[in-house]
């Protein structure tokens, strides 16, 4: 891929409870989008299935395809009226909900190190752009401890090898209708969601390029 900068962004499908998710149709408007500030960006989107065994097969794969230089991941909040934006990943696993395999974490943690891993500053940047809409959005220091939380780990470690994207940000989302309209009167509506999403978006293109700059900058060093 030779465009200067490759950002993948990723959702996930159903899962039990929530037979409808938002991030499929969010990530496909965001495949979608035509901005100047997009145009030698590459968007590469996928949507997971919610199974443990699926993001650690598949994540490796999508890196090794697309060499992101940023990762922008979005999830469902069935119990959030707003949008979270996450600032770190708990090392936090439940071994009571099961994933669409039926497989469950045999264990509380993910790993036996660390105790928590942050994002990064950039995603206060994320935070600001998405409020500038008019969005309801907080940071959150609590991914939960389900799939979402365990693929905010697993960027997370992506970002620390050397050939891995050097940004990772993941968001929350409350649930809207199918129609896309809001859950619960005068809520957060699949329109409110996009523009939303595609401030993010914009703010992690700017985030990567100064970011990439910088790593140009060690290396001439």
């Amino acid at each position: 891929m030779t465009a200067s900068l490759r950002i993948l962004v990723t959702g996930f499908g159903p899962f039990p409870g929530a037979p409808f998710n938002p991030t499929m149709p969010l990530v496909g408007r965001l495949a979608r989008l035509r901005r100047p500030a997009l145009d030698d960006v590459v968007i590469a989107t996928h949507i997971f299935r919610v199974a443990y065994e699926t993001v650690d097969r598949e994540l490796p794969q999508l890196l090794a395809t697309y060499r992101p230089h940023a990762l922008l991941m979005f999830g469902l909040a069935t119990r959030t009226p707003w949008l979270r934006i996450e600032t770190r990943a708990r090392n936090a696993a439940t071994a009571i909900w099961p994933d669409l395999d039926g497989a469950r974490m045999n264990k509380r943690s993910i790993a036996d190190t660390a105790d928590a891993r942050a994002f990064g500053p950039h995603v206060f940047r994320l935070l600001r752009a998405a409020r500038m809409t008019g969005i309801d959005a907080r940071a959150s220091r609590d991914a939960g401890s389900y799939l979402c939380n365990y693929l905010c780990w697993r960027a997370i470690e992506a970002t620390r090898c050397q050939t891995g994207p050097r940004l990772a940000a993941f968001v929350h989302v409350p649930p809207v209708k199918r129609d896309g309209s809001a859950h619960v009167p005068g809520g957060i509506t699949l329109d409110h969601l996009s523009d939303a999403g595609e401030a993010m978006l914009l703010e992690m293109v700017k985030a990567a390029r100064q970011a990439d700059r910088s790593d140009l900058d060690s290396n001439s060093l």
